[in-house]
């Protein structure tokens, strides 16, 4: 049955003039970062519901990791948050990642969960508080250094309540002295990626509240500085592949923190809202990088995708697995555009042309292809049945409750 549904897939797109061994190069090509966070147990905002088996140590969560990987072959890599994935010895981290085929992927300090940090870090008035938070970041480029990591991923909570509690353009100027000075101390391979957030904690005003503050902050650090996009953290009606087409251009986008909202940052499962959204991201990326300009093509080779997908009613690693399956499927929709196609009508101002051409790829049904390159790969077709299968969820229970949390 998986055959004949590949080979009649297979002449649809052969008759459209897609290149079907491009494609699959670049579904293999796929990677896509998973957060050590997200295997832990986390909540809502009035509680965490422990569950059984979540990790109890960084450690378990690279194993936890490991299993993701094993079964979609997407997911090399593991981001670490300082300092709930604090280790004595860092290199024995790094080499327990290696031993399960991964590494660990982008440093994210945390500066919202100490209480000196209630009212900012940062951009906090007293000193000795902006100086803490300042020497984390500095501990943090440290850690990237023993791990082998190249990105540092930065959110900051700093904001304000009510008008008037601080003096939001002397906040805009700690915000870029902590950043220079941590900027300053990176390698030459390393990347700053700057988040930004509308609003949560701080419902006034958030100090890095939209891209273009989070791009500002860049351009005046330096080439190594670029923007972070969490598809969670925009208002409601956000043209979150507009953002993204115009980083692109201008060769700033960093990466992804993947995941979904309905009404907020929910973090729910990536895709599982509205993965049209999902699907119009990569259309902007794929057209860039099939534009035939280097500068374009550079950048695109530069994001990297992670996972920020971590909620508190679904069995952890089933959840990671479901995310990352998702980004897959919507990237080989994507795929399926005819950018060709989509020129001419934009050429020739075909509105209703220019937009099928678009949405006809994301009707496809992409399941026979992504079975044929998981069969070539050596994988299971079916990655979430596999792991379900498999005794390793079954097994981890032994941890019991009480492991890792935020």
């Amino acid at each position: 049955m998986t055959d004949k549904a590949y080979a009649l897939f297979e002449e649809q797109q052969q008759s459209r003039g897609m290149d079907l061994d491009l494609i699959k190069s670049r579904l293999k090509a796929l990677q896509i970062e998973t957060p050590s966070w997200g295997y832990g147990d986390s909540g809502t905002r009035f509680k965490v519901f422990q569950k059984e088996g979540v990790p109890r140590d960084p450690f378990e969560k690279l194993e936890d990791a490991a299993q993701v990987h094993k079964v979609t072959g997407l997911c090399p890599s593991v981001a670490i948050h300082i300092p709930w994935d604090k280790v004595e010895d860092y290199g024995k981290l790094r080499s327990h990642a290696e031993s399960l085929n991964l590494k660990i992927g982008a440093i994210n300090p945390n500066m919202f969960q100490e209480e000196e940090y209630m009212l900012g870090g940062v951009t906090n008035s007293d000193p000795a508080i902006r100086r803490k938070t300042t020497d984390h970041l500095l501990e943090c480029v440290d850690v990237a250094k023993e791990t082998g990591s190249r990105d540092l991923s930065l959110w900051f909570a700093d904001g304000t309540n009510y008008p008037g509690q601080g003096s939001i353009r002397k906040r805009k100027n700690w915000m870029l002295e902590a950043l220079s000075e941590m900027y300053r101390a990176l390698t030459p391979d390393m990347r700053m990626l700057i988040e930004y957030k509308a609003f949560e904690p701080a419902f006034y005003h958030t100090d890095i509240a939209d891209w273009g503050m989070a791009y500002n902050y860049a351009v005046k650090l330096g080439e190594q500085a670029h923007v972070l996009v969490d598809t969670g953290h925009h208002l409601p009606g956000a043209n979150v592949e507009h953002i993204v087409s115009y980083l692109i251009d201008e060769g700033r986008l960093g990466g992804f923190h993947f995941n979904s909202y309905k009404y907020a940052d929910d973090d729910l499962i990536v895709g599982s809202i509205n993965p049209y959204e999902l699907f119009l991201i990569f259309y902007q990326i794929l057209d860039a990088a099939d534009s035939g300009e280097d500068r374009l093509v550079q950048a695109v080779n530069n994001i990297a995708y992670m996972i920020d997908q971590s909620h508190n009613i679904e069995m952890k690693i089933p959840a990671m697995i479901r995310s990352v399956l998702n980004v897959q499927t919507q990237y080989a929709k994507a795929l399926l555009i005819d950018h060709r196609e989509v020129a001419e009508a934009q050429a020739n101002n075909d509105v209703l042309g220019a937009e099928d051409a678009v949405r006809r790829a994301f009707e496809f049904d992409v399941t026979p292809l992504l079975h044929a390159v998981r069969e070539e790969q050596g994988l299971p077709l079916d990655p979430m049945k596999a792991y379900l299968a498999d005794s390793y969820g079954q097994s981890i229970l032994a941890r019991g409750k009480g492991g890792a949390s935020w």
